[in-house]
Protein backbone atom coordinates (compact mmCIF):
# COMPACT_ATOMS: atom_id res chain seq x y z
CA UNK A 1 0.00 0.00 0.00
CA UNK A 2 2.55 2.42 -0.77
CA UNK A 3 4.46 2.25 2.10
CA UNK A 4 8.36 3.71 1.66
CA UNK A 5 10.93 4.33 3.83
CA UNK A 6 11.37 8.03 5.38
CA UNK A 7 15.21 7.74 3.54
CA UNK A 8 14.29 6.60 0.62
CA UNK A 9 11.20 8.97 0.33
CA UNK A 10 13.24 12.23 1.01
CA UNK A 11 16.31 10.82 -1.35
CA UNK A 12 13.21 11.07 -3.96
CA UNK A 13 12.07 13.97 -2.96
CA UNK A 14 14.63 16.78 -4.57
CA UNK A 15 13.61 15.57 -7.92
CA UNK A 16 10.18 15.51 -7.43
CA UNK A 17 9.54 18.74 -6.25
CA UNK A 18 11.58 20.29 -8.77
CA UNK A 19 9.37 18.66 -11.44
CA UNK A 20 6.68 20.26 -9.64
CA UNK A 21 7.39 23.13 -10.86
CA UNK A 22 7.60 22.35 -13.76
CA UNK A 23 4.67 24.03 -16.43
CA UNK A 24 1.52 22.01 -16.58
CA UNK A 25 2.27 21.91 -20.22
CA UNK A 26 4.72 19.41 -19.37
CA UNK A 27 2.59 17.21 -17.16
CA UNK A 28 0.45 16.74 -20.43
CA UNK A 29 2.34 15.72 -22.52
CA UNK A 30 2.80 12.69 -20.28
CA UNK A 31 0.95 9.35 -20.86
CA UNK A 32 -2.01 8.92 -19.11
CA UNK A 33 -2.19 6.73 -15.95
CA UNK A 34 -3.72 3.30 -16.18
CA UNK A 35 -6.10 2.00 -14.28
CA UNK A 36 -8.10 -1.10 -14.30
CA UNK A 37 -11.43 -2.14 -12.51
CA UNK A 38 -10.58 -6.45 -12.40
CA UNK A 39 -10.92 -9.39 -10.51
CA UNK A 40 -8.75 -10.28 -7.91
CA UNK A 41 -8.46 -13.31 -5.58
CA UNK A 42 -7.12 -12.20 -1.27
CA UNK A 43 -6.26 -15.25 0.94
CA UNK A 44 -8.97 -14.20 4.11
CA UNK A 45 -8.46 -16.46 6.59
CA UNK A 46 -7.04 -19.47 5.02
CA UNK A 47 -9.91 -19.19 2.09
CA UNK A 48 -9.69 -17.90 -1.04
CA UNK A 49 -11.78 -15.14 -1.95
CA UNK A 50 -12.66 -13.93 -5.06
CA UNK A 51 -12.80 -9.33 -5.39
CA UNK A 52 -12.90 -6.95 -7.33
CA UNK A 53 -9.92 -4.13 -7.45
CA UNK A 54 -8.51 -1.37 -9.00
CA UNK A 55 -4.91 -2.15 -10.66
CA UNK A 56 -2.71 0.74 -11.00
CA UNK A 57 1.29 0.83 -11.99
CA UNK A 58 1.92 0.15 -9.03
CA UNK A 59 0.02 -2.33 -7.26
CA UNK A 60 -4.28 -0.90 -5.85
CA UNK A 61 -4.41 2.23 -6.19
CA UNK A 62 -2.79 5.09 -7.63
CA UNK A 63 -0.63 7.93 -5.84
CA UNK A 64 0.40 11.48 -7.91
CA UNK A 65 3.01 13.86 -7.19
CA UNK A 66 2.45 17.12 -6.87
CA UNK A 67 1.07 19.55 -9.31
CA UNK A 68 0.56 16.59 -11.40
CA UNK A 69 -2.89 15.98 -13.30
CA UNK A 70 -5.02 13.23 -12.89
CA UNK A 71 -4.83 12.14 -15.97
CA UNK A 72 -5.87 8.19 -15.97
CA UNK A 73 -7.62 5.89 -18.83
CA UNK A 74 -9.70 4.04 -16.74
CA UNK A 75 -10.23 0.00 -18.32
CA UNK A 76 -13.06 -1.68 -17.17
CA UNK A 77 -11.97 -5.45 -17.39
CA UNK A 78 -14.50 -6.91 -15.48
CA UNK A 79 -17.73 -8.74 -16.88
CA UNK A 80 -20.11 -6.18 -15.84
CA UNK A 81 -20.39 -1.88 -16.26
CA UNK A 82 -19.19 -0.40 -13.88
CA UNK A 83 -18.40 3.59 -12.95
CA UNK A 84 -15.55 5.02 -10.30
CA UNK A 85 -16.34 7.78 -8.51
CA UNK A 86 -12.92 9.86 -7.28
CA UNK A 87 -14.41 10.67 -3.65
CA UNK A 88 -13.44 13.91 -2.19
CA UNK A 89 -11.85 14.79 -5.43
CA UNK A 90 -13.64 18.23 -7.54
CA UNK A 91 -13.56 17.05 -11.17
CA UNK A 92 -15.75 18.57 -14.17
CA UNK A 93 -19.23 16.78 -13.13
CA UNK A 94 -18.74 14.86 -16.35
CA UNK A 95 -16.38 13.21 -14.63
CA UNK A 96 -17.20 12.34 -11.31
CA UNK A 97 -18.37 9.17 -11.41
CA UNK A 98 -22.23 8.51 -10.96
CA UNK A 99 -24.63 6.46 -13.26
CA UNK A 100 -26.50 8.80 -16.11
CA UNK A 101 -25.22 11.32 -14.31
CA UNK A 102 -24.53 12.55 -17.05
CA UNK A 103 -22.57 9.70 -18.62
CA UNK A 104 -23.86 5.77 -18.03
CA UNK A 105 -21.68 3.07 -16.63
CA UNK A 106 -18.21 1.89 -18.73
CA UNK A 107 -19.39 -0.80 -20.57
CA UNK A 108 -17.21 -4.47 -20.29
CA UNK A 109 -13.92 -3.94 -22.10
CA UNK A 110 -14.57 -0.19 -22.39
CA UNK A 111 -11.71 2.46 -21.62
CA UNK A 112 -12.72 5.77 -20.45
CA UNK A 113 -10.47 9.09 -19.93
CA UNK A 114 -10.30 11.59 -16.95
CA UNK A 115 -8.60 14.45 -17.10
CA UNK A 116 -8.75 17.46 -14.21
CA UNK A 117 -6.50 19.23 -12.10
CA UNK A 118 -6.39 17.14 -8.59
CA UNK A 119 -6.84 18.32 -4.83
CA UNK A 120 -3.87 17.39 -3.00
CA UNK A 121 -4.17 15.04 0.51
CA UNK A 122 -5.46 11.52 1.15
CA UNK A 123 -8.85 10.45 -0.90
CA UNK A 124 -9.81 7.03 -2.85
CA UNK A 125 -11.96 5.84 -5.37
CA UNK A 126 -14.67 3.26 -5.83
CA UNK A 127 -17.58 1.99 -7.91
CA UNK A 128 -20.26 3.95 -7.38
CA UNK A 129 -22.66 0.67 -7.66
CA UNK A 130 -23.37 -0.19 -4.01
CA UNK A 131 -22.91 -4.05 -4.29
CA UNK A 132 -19.59 -3.45 -6.18
CA UNK A 133 -18.63 -1.45 -3.30
CA UNK A 134 -19.28 -4.31 -1.36
CA UNK A 135 -16.99 -6.68 -3.27
CA UNK A 136 -14.20 -4.29 -2.75
CA UNK A 137 -14.04 -2.33 -5.54
CA UNK A 138 -12.03 0.45 -4.42
CA UNK A 139 -8.70 1.66 -3.77
CA UNK A 140 -6.35 4.60 -2.16
CA UNK A 141 -5.71 7.49 -4.19
CA UNK A 142 -3.20 9.84 -2.46
CA UNK A 143 -2.34 13.02 -4.08
CA UNK A 144 1.01 14.29 -2.55
CA UNK A 145 1.20 17.64 -1.72
CA UNK A 146 4.89 19.53 -1.28
CA UNK A 147 5.60 19.82 1.85
CA UNK A 148 5.31 16.21 1.74
CA UNK A 149 7.98 15.93 -0.40
CA UNK A 150 10.40 17.82 2.22
CA UNK A 151 8.67 16.72 5.52
CA UNK A 152 11.22 13.78 7.44
CA UNK A 153 8.23 10.97 7.63
CA UNK A 154 7.61 7.91 6.32
CA UNK A 155 4.10 7.44 4.41
CA UNK A 156 1.98 4.71 5.57
CA UNK A 157 -1.35 4.25 3.59
CA UNK A 158 -4.01 2.01 5.95
CA UNK A 159 -6.86 0.79 3.70
CA UNK A 160 -10.18 -0.82 5.63
CA UNK A 161 -12.53 -2.86 4.70
CA UNK A 162 -15.48 -4.97 5.55
CA UNK A 163 -16.37 -8.33 3.76
CA UNK A 164 -18.85 -11.55 2.90
CA UNK A 165 -17.54 -14.50 1.41
CA UNK A 166 -21.21 -13.75 0.70
CA UNK A 167 -22.78 -12.35 -2.08
CA UNK A 168 -23.86 -8.72 -1.73
CA UNK A 169 -27.57 -9.49 -3.15
CA UNK A 170 -27.36 -12.20 0.11
CA UNK A 171 -25.62 -9.52 2.76
CA UNK A 172 -28.45 -7.00 1.93
CA UNK A 173 -31.47 -9.36 1.71
CA UNK A 174 -30.16 -10.65 5.57
CA UNK A 175 -29.79 -7.00 6.65
CA UNK A 176 -33.39 -6.32 4.62
CA UNK A 177 -34.69 -9.81 6.73
CA UNK A 178 -33.75 -7.82 10.04
CA UNK A 179 -30.93 -10.80 10.45
CA UNK A 180 -27.70 -9.32 9.52
CA UNK A 181 -26.41 -9.31 12.92
CA UNK A 182 -25.63 -7.51 16.13
CA UNK A 183 -27.49 -4.17 16.35
CA UNK A 184 -27.14 -3.11 20.21
CA UNK A 185 -30.48 -3.04 20.68
CA UNK A 186 -33.04 -1.88 17.73
CA UNK A 187 -36.52 -2.04 17.07
CA UNK A 188 -39.54 0.26 18.23
CA UNK A 189 -37.18 2.88 19.26
CA UNK A 190 -36.08 3.22 15.78
CA UNK A 191 -39.55 3.13 14.09
CA UNK A 192 -40.58 5.90 16.45
CA UNK A 193 -38.08 8.37 15.33
CA UNK A 194 -37.67 6.85 11.85
CA UNK A 195 -40.69 9.21 10.55
CA UNK A 196 -38.57 12.13 11.45
CA UNK A 197 -41.52 13.72 13.54
CA UNK A 198 -39.68 14.27 16.53
CA UNK A 199 -39.79 18.18 17.99
CA UNK A 200 -36.44 19.92 17.58
CA UNK A 201 -37.39 21.08 21.01
CA UNK A 202 -37.42 17.61 22.61
CA UNK A 203 -34.12 16.60 20.07
CA UNK A 204 -31.88 18.73 22.04
CA UNK A 205 -33.21 18.33 25.59
CA UNK A 206 -31.86 14.79 25.11
CA UNK A 207 -28.80 14.02 27.11
CA UNK A 208 -25.80 13.61 24.74
CA UNK A 209 -23.80 13.09 27.70
CA UNK A 210 -25.08 10.15 29.43
CA UNK A 211 -25.26 8.52 25.82
CA UNK A 212 -22.70 5.61 27.20
CA UNK A 213 -22.25 3.02 24.44
CA UNK A 214 -25.12 1.51 23.37
CA UNK A 215 -28.00 4.24 24.20
CA UNK A 216 -29.13 8.10 23.89
CA UNK A 217 -31.73 9.26 26.25
CA UNK A 218 -32.61 5.78 27.58
CA UNK A 219 -33.30 4.58 23.84
CA UNK A 220 -31.15 1.78 22.18
CA UNK A 221 -29.11 2.68 19.15
CA UNK A 222 -28.37 0.38 16.12
CA UNK A 223 -24.44 0.64 15.23
CA UNK A 224 -24.40 -2.37 13.40
CA UNK A 225 -27.40 -4.40 11.23
CA UNK A 226 -24.42 -6.94 9.77
CA UNK A 227 -21.75 -9.18 11.13
CA UNK A 228 -19.27 -9.05 8.48
CA UNK A 229 -16.79 -12.77 7.66
CA UNK A 230 -13.66 -10.41 8.29
CA UNK A 231 -12.52 -6.70 8.63
CA UNK A 232 -9.64 -6.33 6.39
CA UNK A 233 -6.24 -3.57 6.52
CA UNK A 234 -4.79 -3.28 3.48
CA UNK A 235 -6.81 -6.49 2.31
CA UNK A 236 -5.31 -8.54 5.42
CA UNK A 237 -6.70 -9.25 8.42
CA UNK A 238 -4.92 -9.76 11.83
CA UNK A 239 -4.01 -13.13 11.37
CA UNK A 240 -1.63 -12.22 8.66
CA UNK A 241 -0.77 -8.79 9.16
CA UNK A 242 1.04 -6.39 7.07
CA UNK A 243 4.29 -5.60 8.99
CA UNK A 244 5.76 -1.89 8.00
CA UNK A 245 9.50 -1.54 8.20
CA UNK A 246 10.01 1.74 10.25
CA UNK A 247 13.35 3.11 12.00
CA UNK A 248 13.67 3.80 15.36
CA UNK A 249 12.93 7.28 16.40
CA UNK A 250 11.10 7.88 13.24
CA UNK A 251 7.96 9.48 11.95
CA UNK A 252 5.29 8.37 10.22
CA UNK A 253 2.45 9.43 8.34
CA UNK A 254 -0.63 6.96 8.73
CA UNK A 255 -3.08 7.97 5.71
CA UNK A 256 -5.91 6.02 6.93
CA UNK A 257 -9.03 5.67 4.56
CA UNK A 258 -11.99 3.97 5.49
CA UNK A 259 -13.53 2.47 2.89
CA UNK A 260 -15.94 -0.21 4.68
CA UNK A 261 -19.27 -0.51 3.28
CA UNK A 262 -21.19 -0.43 6.79
CA UNK A 263 -18.48 -0.33 9.88
CA UNK A 264 -17.22 2.51 11.77
CA UNK A 265 -13.89 2.24 13.23
CA UNK A 266 -11.79 3.55 15.80
CA UNK A 267 -7.90 4.08 14.69
CA UNK A 268 -5.89 2.73 17.96
CA UNK A 269 -1.84 3.71 18.12
CA UNK A 270 -1.78 1.96 21.78
CA UNK A 271 1.74 3.22 22.84
CA UNK A 272 2.81 5.34 19.58
CA UNK A 273 2.09 9.16 20.21
CA UNK A 274 -0.29 10.58 17.56
CA UNK A 275 -1.60 13.70 16.32
CA UNK A 276 -4.54 14.05 14.17
CA UNK A 277 -3.19 16.54 11.15
CA UNK A 278 -5.76 16.26 8.59
CA UNK A 279 -9.42 14.79 7.92
CA UNK A 280 -11.18 13.78 4.45
CA UNK A 281 -7.65 14.94 2.57
CA UNK A 282 -7.83 18.86 4.61
CA UNK A 283 -5.34 20.15 7.31
CA UNK A 284 -6.73 20.88 10.99
CA UNK A 285 -4.84 22.30 13.77
CA UNK A 286 -3.49 19.10 15.41
CA UNK A 287 -4.86 17.39 17.82
CA UNK A 288 -3.25 14.54 19.85
CA UNK A 289 -4.02 11.40 21.41
CA UNK A 290 -3.73 8.02 20.54
CA UNK A 291 -7.80 6.97 19.74
CA UNK A 292 -9.34 8.91 16.44
CA UNK A 293 -12.42 7.92 14.39
CA UNK A 294 -13.77 7.73 11.62
CA UNK A 295 -17.13 6.73 9.79
CA UNK A 296 -17.52 5.24 6.24
CA UNK A 297 -16.16 7.48 3.84
CA UNK A 298 -14.16 9.36 5.78
CA UNK A 299 -10.27 9.67 6.31
CA UNK A 300 -7.69 10.65 8.61
CA UNK A 301 -4.23 11.48 8.38
CA UNK A 302 -2.19 10.99 11.65
CA UNK A 303 1.68 12.25 12.01
CA UNK A 304 3.32 9.10 14.55
CA UNK A 305 6.24 9.78 16.63
CA UNK A 306 8.07 5.91 17.19
CA UNK A 307 9.85 5.93 20.30
CA UNK A 308 14.07 5.97 19.78
CA UNK A 309 14.02 2.07 20.51
CA UNK A 310 13.38 -0.20 18.70
CA UNK A 311 10.09 -2.55 19.06
CA UNK A 312 6.79 -3.35 17.14
CA UNK A 313 3.70 -1.22 17.60
CA UNK A 314 0.25 -1.91 16.52
CA UNK A 315 -2.13 0.44 14.65
CA UNK A 316 -5.34 -1.10 14.99
CA UNK A 317 -8.75 -0.52 13.77
CA UNK A 318 -11.45 -1.02 16.37
CA UNK A 319 -15.33 -1.77 15.02
CA UNK A 320 -17.69 0.16 16.81
CA UNK A 321 -19.88 -1.22 19.65
CA UNK A 322 -18.04 -4.56 19.32
CA UNK A 323 -14.99 -6.51 19.79
CA UNK A 324 -13.44 -7.36 16.50
CA UNK A 325 -10.57 -5.31 14.61
CA UNK A 326 -7.41 -5.09 12.33
CA UNK A 327 -4.71 -3.67 11.66
CA UNK A 328 -1.44 -3.23 10.76
CA UNK A 329 2.08 -3.58 12.31
CA UNK A 330 4.86 -0.80 12.62
CA UNK A 331 8.27 -2.56 13.32
CA UNK A 332 12.17 -1.74 13.84
CA UNK A 333 14.56 -4.72 11.84
CA UNK A 334 14.74 -7.20 14.29
CA UNK A 335 12.01 -6.16 16.74
CA UNK A 336 9.92 -9.29 17.68
CA UNK A 337 6.26 -8.79 16.13
CA UNK A 338 3.70 -10.53 18.54
CA UNK A 339 0.69 -11.79 17.68
CA UNK A 340 -2.71 -9.81 18.19
CA UNK A 341 -6.02 -11.25 18.50
CA UNK A 342 -8.77 -9.93 15.81
CA UNK A 343 -11.41 -10.12 18.57
CA UNK A 344 -10.71 -7.74 21.85
CA UNK A 345 -11.58 -8.29 25.65
CA UNK A 346 -14.19 -5.85 25.12
CA UNK A 347 -16.77 -3.83 23.10
CA UNK A 348 -15.46 -0.90 21.89
CA UNK A 349 -17.87 2.34 22.44
CA UNK A 350 -20.38 3.67 19.86
CA UNK A 351 -18.41 6.14 17.93
CA UNK A 352 -18.71 10.21 18.78
CA UNK A 353 -22.44 10.16 19.91
CA UNK A 354 -21.63 13.33 21.62
CA UNK A 355 -19.80 14.99 18.63
CA UNK A 356 -17.07 15.46 20.76
CA UNK A 357 -14.55 14.52 18.36
CA UNK A 358 -16.14 16.72 15.36
CA UNK A 359 -16.13 19.97 18.19
CA UNK A 360 -12.27 18.95 18.77
CA UNK A 361 -11.71 19.88 14.83
CA UNK A 362 -10.65 23.41 13.30
CA UNK A 363 -9.73 24.16 9.85
CA UNK A 364 -5.95 24.92 9.03
CA UNK A 365 -7.73 26.65 6.03
CA UNK A 366 -11.30 27.71 6.38
CA UNK A 367 -13.96 29.16 4.83
CA UNK A 368 -13.64 32.85 4.57
CA UNK A 369 -16.30 34.41 6.04
CA UNK A 370 -19.72 35.57 4.14
CA UNK A 371 -22.95 36.07 4.23
CA UNK A 372 -25.35 32.91 3.83
CA UNK A 373 -27.59 32.86 0.42
CA UNK A 374 -29.51 30.36 1.01
CA UNK A 375 -29.95 27.45 3.93
CA UNK A 376 -32.03 24.12 4.02
CA UNK A 377 -33.34 21.28 6.59
CA UNK A 378 -32.36 17.94 5.51
CA UNK A 379 -34.28 15.44 7.69
CA UNK A 380 -32.17 12.19 7.88
CA UNK A 381 -34.73 9.12 8.95
CA UNK A 382 -35.21 5.51 8.55
CA UNK A 383 -35.98 2.27 10.15
CA UNK A 384 -34.79 -1.61 10.54
CA UNK A 385 -37.52 -3.00 9.82
CA UNK A 386 -38.94 -2.48 7.09
CA UNK A 387 -35.50 -1.86 5.94
CA UNK A 388 -35.71 1.47 4.48
CA UNK A 389 -33.80 4.71 4.95
CA UNK A 390 -34.55 8.42 3.84
CA UNK A 391 -34.04 12.33 3.26
CA UNK A 392 -36.53 14.53 3.75
CA UNK A 393 -39.03 11.68 4.28
CA UNK A 394 -38.13 10.45 0.50
CA UNK A 395 -35.88 7.54 -1.22
CA UNK A 396 -33.96 8.44 -4.25
CA UNK A 397 -36.61 8.41 -7.57
CA UNK A 398 -39.00 10.28 -4.85
CA UNK A 399 -36.85 12.60 -3.71
CA UNK A 400 -36.59 16.40 -3.61
CA UNK A 401 -33.80 18.04 -5.00
CA UNK A 402 -31.58 20.78 -2.91
CA UNK A 403 -31.15 23.61 -5.60
CA UNK A 404 -28.73 26.48 -5.10
CA UNK A 405 -26.93 28.49 -7.68
CA UNK A 406 -23.18 28.65 -8.68
CA UNK A 407 -21.30 30.96 -6.07
CA UNK A 408 -23.93 31.67 -3.77
CA UNK A 409 -23.23 30.30 0.23
CA UNK A 410 -25.31 27.73 0.70
CA UNK A 411 -25.54 26.49 4.54
CA UNK A 412 -27.38 22.71 5.02
CA UNK A 413 -28.64 21.46 8.36
CA UNK A 414 -28.76 17.59 9.48
CA UNK A 415 -30.92 16.46 11.11
CA UNK A 416 -30.36 13.07 12.31
CA UNK A 417 -33.98 11.71 13.66
CA UNK A 418 -32.88 7.86 13.27
CA UNK A 419 -31.22 5.76 15.62
CA UNK A 420 -28.00 5.03 13.59
CA UNK A 421 -25.89 7.19 12.19
CA UNK A 422 -25.31 8.52 9.43
CA UNK A 423 -21.77 9.60 7.55
CA UNK A 424 -23.38 12.11 4.87
CA UNK A 425 -21.42 12.70 1.77
CA UNK A 426 -21.84 15.50 -0.85
CA UNK A 427 -20.05 15.47 -4.64
CA UNK A 428 -18.06 17.40 -6.02
CA UNK A 429 -17.60 20.31 -2.84
CA UNK A 430 -15.70 20.69 -0.16
CA UNK A 431 -17.64 22.42 2.52
CA UNK A 432 -17.34 23.37 6.32
CA UNK A 433 -18.68 21.84 9.68
CA UNK A 434 -20.10 25.22 11.04
CA UNK A 435 -22.47 23.87 13.67
CA UNK A 436 -22.98 20.87 16.09
CA UNK A 437 -26.33 20.63 17.59
CA UNK A 438 -27.18 23.99 17.64
CA UNK A 439 -23.88 25.35 18.65
CA UNK A 440 -21.50 27.86 15.96
CA UNK A 441 -18.39 26.26 15.67
CA UNK A 442 -15.56 26.58 12.87
CA UNK A 443 -15.22 23.22 12.35
CA UNK A 444 -12.98 20.71 9.61
CA UNK A 445 -13.14 21.46 5.77
CA UNK A 446 -14.85 17.61 5.04
CA UNK A 447 -16.47 15.69 2.26
CA UNK A 448 -18.35 13.41 4.54
CA UNK A 449 -19.55 14.23 7.76
CA UNK A 450 -20.87 11.97 10.49
CA UNK A 451 -24.20 12.33 11.71
CA UNK A 452 -24.94 10.75 14.85
CA UNK A 453 -28.46 9.36 16.17
CA UNK A 454 -30.96 11.98 17.39
CA UNK A 455 -27.88 14.61 16.35
CA UNK A 456 -27.50 17.82 14.53
CA UNK A 457 -24.67 18.78 11.75
CA UNK A 458 -24.47 21.87 9.86
CA UNK A 459 -22.55 22.41 6.98
CA UNK A 460 -21.15 25.44 4.65
CA UNK A 461 -20.27 25.37 1.13
CA UNK A 462 -19.81 27.75 -2.18
CA UNK A 463 -22.16 26.04 -4.67
CA UNK A 464 -19.87 25.21 -7.55
CA UNK A 465 -20.31 24.02 -11.25
CA UNK A 466 -23.77 24.13 -12.65
CA UNK A 467 -25.23 20.18 -12.56
CA UNK A 468 -26.55 17.34 -10.48
CA UNK A 469 -24.34 16.51 -7.78
CA UNK A 470 -24.70 13.68 -5.41
CA UNK A 471 -25.72 14.19 -1.59
CA UNK A 472 -26.20 10.65 0.27
CA UNK A 473 -25.46 8.38 2.95
CA UNK A 474 -21.94 6.51 2.64
CA UNK A 475 -23.69 3.25 4.42
CA UNK A 476 -23.62 0.97 1.89
CA UNK A 477 -26.94 -0.75 2.58
CA UNK A 478 -28.74 2.48 3.28
CA UNK A 479 -27.64 4.16 -0.18
CA UNK A 480 -28.73 0.97 -1.87
CA UNK A 481 -32.15 1.28 0.01
CA UNK A 482 -32.64 4.50 -1.42
CA UNK A 483 -30.61 7.58 1.41
CA UNK A 484 -29.80 9.93 -1.16
CA UNK A 485 -30.73 13.06 -3.13
CA UNK A 486 -28.92 15.93 -5.34
CA UNK A 487 -27.84 19.34 -5.30
CA UNK A 488 -28.61 20.97 -8.75
CA UNK A 489 -26.64 24.26 -8.63
CA UNK A 490 -28.07 26.40 -11.86
CA UNK A 491 -26.25 29.47 -13.08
Amino acid sequence: MNNLTRRGFLAAGAAVLAAAHLPRAAYAEAAPLALTATRRTLDIGGRAATVFGLAGPGGQGLTLDPGQRFRVDLKNDLDVPTIIHWHGQIPPNAQDGVPDMPLPLIAPGETRSFDFAPLPGTFWMHSHVPLQEMQLLAAPLIMRAPEDLTADRQEVVLFLHDFSFKTPEEVLAEIGAGGGGSHGGHGDGMQAMGSGMMGMGAMQRMDHGSMGGMAIGGMAMDLNDYDWDAYLANDRTLADPEVVAVERGGRVRLRVINAAAATVFWIDTGAARARLIAVDGHPVQPVAGNRFGLAMGQRLDLDIDLPAEGGAWPILALREGARERTGLILATPGAAVRRVESLADTDTPAFDTDLAQESRLMAADPLTERPVDRSQILMLGGQMQPYVWTINGATWGEHRRVTAKSGERVVLSFHNMSMMGHPMHLHGHVFQVVGLNGRRVAGARRDTVYVPPMSMVDIALDAGEAARWMLHCHHMPHLASGMMTEIAVST
